[in-house]
């Protein structure tokens, strides 16, 4: 191993509030060995989500993050050594390597990639974002040709790319977004057929113009007074997939829930519910055959918002938090 150092971004203090670069401290550490089993990567893109917030809250769908630990994070990383037979240098993997250059892994913990031009693809339309955009549509909402589709935090990483999927499901796609710039995006850029600028307009006014049919499927990436406003629109039978609560993350706890659950939910039939990427991996290579086969045909518009530098990861998600990205946003670290 030629390098001596192990650049790290340790999380020194658990946010009460607001997140801010004081709750972490850019680290020299060493560089790790691979044992028995493992593999040694080199980190080349840090995936940065919402997510990532919601992790320091407690546990999830994973442990929970603790003072003092490198902060946890998604990667595409380059193995460099194995001693696992299911890797080799050079293999690209996906892992959560956390936020830091090099890291020694599980094998198992990988998965591995294909090598896709360009690599950034890998964790946004190809990676988490398409895929949890894919599944929490198709497998939850499941939109009808005709119908009408709304999706929240409409400008990010998953939400720009379920838009696009539901026009290619022939659906009248309605986004949800912070700011003129962004709702003129998807409108001009990405074919939705209307945007409503959460900041700047009453959402529960909006969603009536803008939905004269009413909501048949909602993609909830945000929680709070904009799933209360998209509940007292939705049909019959109308399917809400919960993919995030963004809206919930960063700062005080909100006062109160959305009104209307559940007595909207069980007068209207509404099915909700919550999922995770990674409940549908048996259909993964099928998605992955559909989102390739869009990108090539140009239904679907790859959006990225690369930042450079490890030393700028957490500034890169407190910017997400606060709105500032358009697609997916990464680190590019090597």
């Amino acid at each position: 191993m030629a390098a001596e150092k192990n650049r790290q971004v340790l999380i020194v203090e658990l946010p009460q509030g607001k997140l801010s670069k004081d709750h972490f401290k850019l680290v020299d550490g060493a560089v790790p060995e691979a044992k028995d089993g493992d593999v040694l990567v080199k980190t080349h893109y840090i995936s940065l989500d919402a997510a990532n917030r919601a992790w320091m809250q407690g546990a999830t769908y994973r442990d929970a993050i603790e003072s003092g630990q490198v902060m946890a994070g998604g990667a595409i990383a380059e193995v460099l050594s194995s001693k696992s037979d299911a890797y080799k240098p050079g293999d690209l993997v996906f892992a959560d390597t956390g936020w830091q250059e090099f890291a020694a892994l599980p094998a198992k913990q990988c998965t591995k990639l294909p090598a896709l031009e360009p690599m950034t693809h890998l964790l946004s339309v190809y990676g988490v974002a398409g895929l949890t955009a894919y599944f929490g549509l198709f497998e939850i909402g499941a939109p009808k040709e005709g119908e009408t589709v709304v999706v929240s935090a409409a400008a990010g990483s998953v939400g720009s790319i379920v838009g696009q999927l539901a026009k290619i499901r022939g659906c009248r796609v309605v986004g949800i977004a912070g700011g003129r710039e962004k709702c003129d995006w998807l409108v001009k850029e990405l074919g939705f057929d209307a945007a409503i600028d959460y900041k700047n307009e009453p959402v529960h006014k909006a969603l009536k113009e803008a939905c004269p049919k009413g909501i048949d499927v909602y993609f909830d990436n945000v929680g709070g007074d904009i799933l209360e406003a998209c509940l007292f629109r939705m049909n019959l039978f109308g399917r809400i997939a919960c993919c995030g609560a963004v809206s919930q993350y960063d700062g005080e706890a909100p006062a109160h829930g959305p009104r209307g659950i559940p007595g909207l939910i069980v007068t209207k039939r509404i099915k909700m519910q919550g999922f995770i990427v990674m409940d549908f991996n048996d259909k993964r290579d099928r998605a992955l055959e559909d989102l390739q086969r869009w990108v090539g045909e140009g239904k679907i518009k790859v959006q990225e918002d690369i930042i450079e530098g490890l030393e700028n990861t957490p500034q890169a998600l407190i910017g997400l938090l606060a709105g500032e990205n358009r697609g997916k946003r990464m680190v590019k670290v090597a």
